[in-house]
């Protein structure tokens, strides 16, 4: 029989590092019901930095969804949205549109199909 915790107001969280490489961002809600991947194994950088943002998010949001009246974690909510923000555009003023409608402010569509995407290998780095 499945057991899933409740939530609690004001729980702990992970930082948004650790909460990608442990699937959530309770520590509370982390269970061991699922082989867990090494953390080595999480690529390093400003793609993986802007991805950890976005899963805080969702993560926050989900939250939110059920306890809305928390008001510290609509503050959190606030913050990493503003960093996720910030971090999306200083990506892709480096290496060009990541989202497709983020090529709406390029100068042409042509910046949206530049090679290499975000998940192509390429040697040194990525796009």
């Amino acid at each position: 029989m499945p057991y899933v915790p409740f939530q609690q107001t004001g729980a702990k969280r992970y930082n948004q590092a650790d909460a990608l490489n442990n699937g959530t961002l309770y520590p509370g809600l982390n269970l061991p019901f699922h082989i867990k991947t090494d953390g080595r194994n999480v690529v390093n950088g400003h793609l993986a930095e802007l991805q950890a943002l976005e899963f805080v998010l969702l993560e926050l949001g989900l939250y939110l969804d059920a306890h809305q009246d928390d008001s510290e974690a609509f503050e959190l909510y606030r913050q990493y949205a503003a960093m996720e923000k910030a971090s999306r555009e200083q990506y892709e003023a480096a290496h060009g549109p990541l989202l497709q409608r983020s090529a709406a402010g390029e100068k042409t569509w042509a910046s949206w199909l530049k090679d290499p995407w975000p998940w192509n290998y390429v040697e040194g780095g990525t796009k």
